[in-house]
């Protein structure tokens, strides 16, 4: 469906916004579209012996700002209008917490769970063999997502590095610490998002060490969500899900640890201990004080928005909510937190990186956190203020805040 589309759904947003802002149409179609776009085919030679074909994207959106930086996800479903839409929101991610970053996101269409660790080595290093002109640490900084690891960054900077002839730490971000990655990286976009949650908790009233959770995908940032919520806040967890189903416990709550430990086990989270199953679409509607989605794009529609009972949605996953849902629920009254809002942890800390890696030092946890926290209040309090000056929903506000941002930056630099 058209309105599905990640890419469509972007640039609707945008459209909404340049309304508002009263945006030049000149400036809104450079706005609209990517500056630039990489496909690459990878052959890769496969255990058994076959070389097996691969399609790669590298999109870099906005550089105006800065370097492009974005995740790069492996996925079978992987489309090019997906990565246009990620890179899009990357742009406006890093101009609205005020990094000076443009906005990318790559992709490679495979199924990570077929293949072998030797065959995903060479797969990363394949895609960097094919981009290699067009990234670095003063160009294009790529850094994990769905299916991508630390281990994967760790072969790509190494492929790189050989490519360049000396050891170049920033070419990605999310590496293993051993290797110049960060403190404080592996539960940045949870932990960003937290600092949002609080913020907006005490703007409505919600006493988090009573509230209620559910957290749609129990991936990275989900599990990490539901770890610190109930560990900074003492919020009880009462629903989880994955790709294989959910589970709930609405008395006692899901403890976060057991639900991993479970999910390592046996791949979901269907099954654990002290908990029942539940439907999964069922997750989005729970009657709960916090929603979070934190898996793929379009969970929350126009089908589903009317029945959502949370007082806060916190978006930790790229693109939950639809246009039409976004209309539906700030008429209802729920505090959406926008995912480029709410999930810009992730690319803060990899910004955090990128400067450790130039000048050859390492922040400790303790400073990594503290100056997350600065930059994700005073993110979210900037978007609530133009909430409130324009009269409209947050996420059409951080918008608001960082096309200024963008729109200035190409201004400065001659380019409208």
């Amino acid at each position: 469906m058209a309105e599905l589309n990640p890419f469509k759904i972007a640039q609707k947003q945008l459209d909404q916004c340049a309304e508002i802002m009263g945006l030049d149409d000149n400036v809104r179609e450079l706005l609209r579209n990517p500056m630039r776009e990489i496909r690459v085919t990878l052959p890769v030679r496969m255990d058994d012996g076959t070389v097996k074909v691969f399609e790669g994207f590298r999109i870099q959106y906005n550089d105006a700002r800065g370097p492009a930086k974005g995740g790069l996800r492996f996925h079978p479903e992987e489309t090019v209008d997906t990565v246009r839409a990620l890179a899009a929101w990357m742009t406006w991610k890093c101009a609205l917490v005020d990094i000076p970053l443009g906005g990318g996101k790559g992709g490679v269409v495979c199924d990570t769970k077929q293949m072998s660790k030797a065959e995903l080595e060479r797969l990363s290093r394949a895609y960097v063999r094919a981009i290699w002109q067009f990234i670095g640490p003063e160009q294009d900084v790529p850094a994990p997502d769905v299916y991508t690891t630390p281990q994967v960054m760790a072969w790509m900077m190494d492929e790189y590095s050989k490519i360049a002839g000396r050891t170049q730490f920033g070419v990605v971000t999310g590496k293993p610490l051993c290797v110049g990655g960060s403190p404080g990286r592996e539960d940045a976009t949870a932990r960003g998002g937290l600092y949002t949650v609080r913020e907006a908790a005490g703007e409505l009233g919600l006493d988090l060490s009573k509230a209620t959770v559910a957290i749609q995908g129990y991936g990275n940032a989900g599990y990490f969500a539901a770890k610190l919520m109930h560990e900074m806040f003492g919020s009880k967890v009462v629903a989880v899900s994955d790709t294989k189903g959910a589970v709930c416990n609405l008395d006692d709550g899901i403890d976060p640890e057991n639900a991993v430990a479970h999910k390592r086990e046996t791949t979901t989270v269907v099954g654990c201990d002290g908990t029942e199953g539940m439907e999964p679409d069922d997750i989005i509607t729970s009657d709960v004080d916090i929603l979070m989605p934190s898996a793929l794009e379009n969970v929350i529609t126009a089908e589903n928005a009317g029945d959502v009972k949370a007082k806060i949605v916190a978006e930790l996953a790229n693109g939950p909510t639809t246009p039409e849902a976004d209309e539906i629920l700030f008429e209802k009254g729920v505090h959406v937190l926008p995912d480029f809002l709410c999930n810009a942890g992730g690319v803060t800390v990899s910004y955090f990186e990128m400067v450790q890696n130039m000048n050859l030092y390492s922040w400790s946890e303790d400073e990594v956190y503290q100056k997350l926290d600065d930059v994700m209040t005073r993110a979210y309090h900037s978007v609530l203020e133009t909430s409130s000056k324009y009269g409209v929903n947050m996420r059409i506000a951080a918008y608001i805040v960082a096309i200024e941002r963008v729109i200035e930056a190409m201004q400065w630099r001659g380019w409208l």
